[in-house]
């Protein structure tokens, strides 16, 4: 079968190195289909409402007038304001974690380039963003961490001579800090949530269909364990801001602050540099993290093209879109028409498209078909072998670990992308069963590749596979690449089943065809 759409670069080998055992171990304790690593995206969502929520409960207590004793009155008198306070810095810090995650997973899988530029980037600034919010956060409490990052934070305003007085002598212990400082960081500290909202919605602006929470047991897990944890380790409290008090031991929130340590010991235009430097360097990714093989977009062959729409609904990218036809033959009012801008490559419509008149260069249905005849044709059928289709993004990569006596492994760019076709031309050959292996739904590379395959597969969506094919020879299993060894006995049981059931070679039987007079069918019908 066709190879990926794309490559990561070479370097990504390091990321995966470093990543690979976290997969590992969370696959072996929840398994690939509730991995919360695979969840990340959604996790960051997650954490942000709960501590948006939490943080407004706060806010009505709070006081800018009197800002350490205001929090310090919420962590001893106010009812549950212990644990709404831990609960609203848990969250905070598990938010920033989740995003991070998710940042390294998408530039691991090659997620930063082409029609995923605007997705990464605003991805960056989202990170900035909420760096942003916890700075403010941690300000607010006006402890001794943060009149560190007041001071810190006020050094690199003064490098912007828009003031008319340097800000950071208002924390030089000189004069009473004005409470305008203490505003202005509430108010951002407010703000910035919303621009959260407006960049969460670029961040998704090319996903059709966007989820936005975890799965209903992750979800009520991470809420549980959240609450829990709250109660367990409050966020406690340090010493009041003092600017005249002495230098001695600052507490540091290592996922807000961990910057504390370099900043004190360099100067205030070393310690921008850094900063616009991290960013730069991490908004460019779409340029100097590029794929070792180019993305190839879709394309359409118009005589074909039957304007069912099929691979209009199903594109996980919003890539397609349906317009007049003005060329072709004249089977329908509208033709698909693809936007390489945003065509990713993932073959899912080359599926959706009954005919086969859509798809990646080399990737069609018909591509597919003709691939899969030179492969069965060195192949002498027994009616007991299982061939295994799966997703050249993950497991299937490696086929050594899953092929066997009795099994063919072949890999495929996404398993989305597998046409319900090929399926029946390998029961047709005699092959006793068709394996279709593909990732945890939350970690394909293409969002939606798994959740497409079973819907054609069983479901009787568009380009189904036909009803004229024994569903009892087709399976479709989800396993991680860490999970080679479920995946193996998962296909040992398959195959198992499959014994007595006789299997004899078809001949005669033009499938192209056959899809052809299916699609003039409906265009007629209507």
């Amino acid at each position: 079968m066709s190879e990926g759409p794309a490559a990561p670069p070479a370097a990504a080998g390091l990321l995966r190195a470093l990543l690979a055992p976290l997969d590992r171990l969370f696959d072996r304790i929840y398994g690939s289909r509730w991995n919360p690593l695979y969840q990340s995206g959604n996790l960051v969502t997650l954490f942000l409402a709960v501590s948006l929520a939490t943080g407004l409960y706060l806010f009505l207590f709070y006081q800018i007038a009197a800002p350490y004793a205001s929090v310090e009155r919420i962590e001893n008198d106010l009812f549950l304001g212990s644990w709404v306070r831990a609960l609203h810095r848990l969250s905070a810090e598990l938010a920033m974690v989740a995003l991070v995650v998710h940042l390294l997973r998408k530039l691991l899988q090659g997620h930063a380039h082409g029609p995923r530029a605007l997705a990464w980037v605003s991805g960056v600034f989202l990170l900035g963003t909420v760096l942003l919010c916890g700075w403010t956060g941690l300000v607010m409490v006006w402890d001794a961490q943060a009149l560190e990052i007041a001071d810190l934070g006020a050094r690199l305003v003064d490098l912007v001579p828009v003031l008319s007085q340097p800000l950071a002598r208002s924390f030089d212990g000189s004069a009473p800090v004005p409470s305008s400082f203490f505003f202005m960081n509430l108010f951002l500290h407010v703000a910035l949530p919303l621009g959260l909202a407006a960049l969460l919605w670029l961040h998704v602006s090319r996903v059709a269909r966007p989820t936005w929470l975890p799965p209903k047991p992750i979800r009520r897990f991470a809420l549980a364990a959240l609450a829990i944890a709250a109660a367990l380790v409050p966020a406690g409290l340090a010493p009041e801001a003092d600017p005249l008090a002495l230098p001695g031991r600052v507490p540091l929130d290592l996922l807000y602050a961990f910057w504390l340590p370099v900043a004190r010991r360099v100067s205030p235009a070393v310690h921008l540099a850094l900063w616009v430097g991290a960013f730069l360097l991490l908004a460019a990714a779409p340029w100097w993290w590029r794929p070792r093989r180019a993305i190839r977009a879709s394309t359409v062959d118009p005589d074909r093209c039957t304007g069912c729409e099929s691979c209009w609904r199903d594109c996980p990218y919003e890539a397609i879109a349906m317009v007049p036809r003005t060329t072709g033959l004249a089977r329908s009012a509208t033709v698909a028409r693809v936007d390489p801008a945003r065509c990713v490559g993932c073959g899912i419509c080359a599926a959706a498209c009954a005919p086969m008149g859509v798809g990646p260069p080399g990737a069609t249905g018909r591509d597919q078909l003709a691939e899969l005849r030179d492969f069965l044709a060195g192949v002498r059928a027994s009616g007991r072998e299982v061939l295994v289709l799966g997703c050249g993004n993950g497991l299937a990569a490696r086929p050594a670990p899953l092929a066997g006596e009795g099994v063919l492994v072949r890999a495929v760019g996404c398993a989305g992308s597998i046409h319900t076709s090929t399926v029946e031309i390998a029961l047709r050959h005699g092959l006793g069963g068709v394996f279709l292996l593909t990732c945890p739904s939350r970690d394909c590379r293409f969002r939606e590749g798994p959740k497409w395959l079973a819907a054609r597969v069983f479901e009787g969506r568009e380009a189904e596979l036909h009803d004229r094919v024994d569903r009892r020879r087709v399976a479709v299993a989800a396993f991680s690449v860490s999970e080679a060894a479920a995946a193996r006995r998962e296909i040992a049981r398959f195959a198992e089943r499959l014994r007595g059931l006789a299997t004899e070679p078809e001949a005669g039987f033009d499938l192209v065809a056959a899809c052809a007079r299916a699609g003039a069918e409906e265009v007629a019908s209507g």
